[in-house]
């Protein structure tokens, strides 16, 4: 059951090819804090705080999210861990889209998350 689980919430961290319709790329860290800085990122099922120091930490879909990240070379650059299972480290794309955050994994070469700001 926990390795369904866990596809259930890596496949919700990671949708799809993106598109970037209506998206606006973020290209530098103070862009990305002022959109984050107070504020919980939310999509059913998962609701987390990317902190200003670099720490991620919330719940996904019943387990704890923990983690860390840095802005790196215009990335979103994060190592991340659900319910005690590692999900790796992630150089991510990150575009802005009203208060719609959108992440594209493998430098905006992968699938996206979009999550909202609330």
């Amino acid at each position: 059951m926990r390795a369904l689980a866990l596809a259930t919430a890596a496949t919700a961290f990671l949708v799809s090819p993106a598109i970037a319709e209506g998206f606006q790329k973020v290209h530098d860290k103070n862009r990305f804090v002022s959109l984050i800085q107070d504020r919980e990122l939310k999509r059913l099922g998962i609701s987390v705080k990317v902190t200003e120091d670099g720490r991620i930490r919330g719940r996904a879909f019943g387990y704890d999210v923990t983690g860390a990240w840095t802005w790196d070379g215009g990335y979103f650059c994060r190592d991340l861990f659900w319910g005690g299972d590692e999900l790796g480290f992630n150089c991510q794309m990150v575009q802005v889209n009203g208060e719609t955050v959108r992440f594209i994994s493998d430098r905006g070469a992968g699938q996206f998350a979009d999550l909202r700001l609330d």
